[in-house]
């Protein structure tokens, strides 16, 4: 089966005729998606600007990231519900748009990065440095690109 024909049996369910055809139901589940991204950017932006040696430096990484992990977890949780959601309910409209693929591209880097990098350099330098710099710079600029790219579906 292509990818193409995937998209189009996706596309035939309950579910996506259901969200798609509903008044509201698409409406508030990206609301409730983007109230997700804000959650999500927040947590990630305090981490990521104490990595850089920016914001709340009177505690150590550590205890930033410990502060933040629950919001982010659970706001990436709440994206992947909701972003499945919208995806299902037009997936081959996603499959001819180029931003998907960057989106998904720049996601699955995004949290190997998060849950790999980024969380092993937490738990091992708790004040930072050129390093830690980088990985902060880059985590914003993945998480970032993810975002736009996002919006940028749906005016492509």
């Amino acid at each position: 089966m292509s990818l193409y024909a995937l998209c189009e049996a996706i596309e035939a369910t309950a579910l996506s005729a259901a969200i798609r055809e509903s008044l509201w139901l698409f409406p508030v589940i990206e609301a409730v998606h983007l109230v997700g991204l804000a959650i999500l950017g927040g947590s990630l932006f305090v981490v990521d600007l104490r990595l850089m040696g920016a914001g709340l430096t009177r505690q150590s990484i550590a205890e930033v990231e410990r502060g933040a992990r629950a919001w982010f977890l659970g706001a990436l949780l709440l994206m992947l519900v909701t972003g499945s959601l919208l995806g299902v309910s037009e997936a081959v409209k996603l499959y001819d748009r180029p931003a998907f693929f960057v989106k998904m591209i720049a996601l699955a880097t995004a949290l190997f990065l998060t849950f790999t990098l980024r969380r092993a350099l937490v738990a091992r330098n708790p004040n930072g440095g050129a390093f830690a710099f980088a990985v902060g710079a880059l985590s914003l600029c993945t998480w970032l690109t993810t975002a736009v790219a996002g919006r940028w579906i749906g005016f492509s």
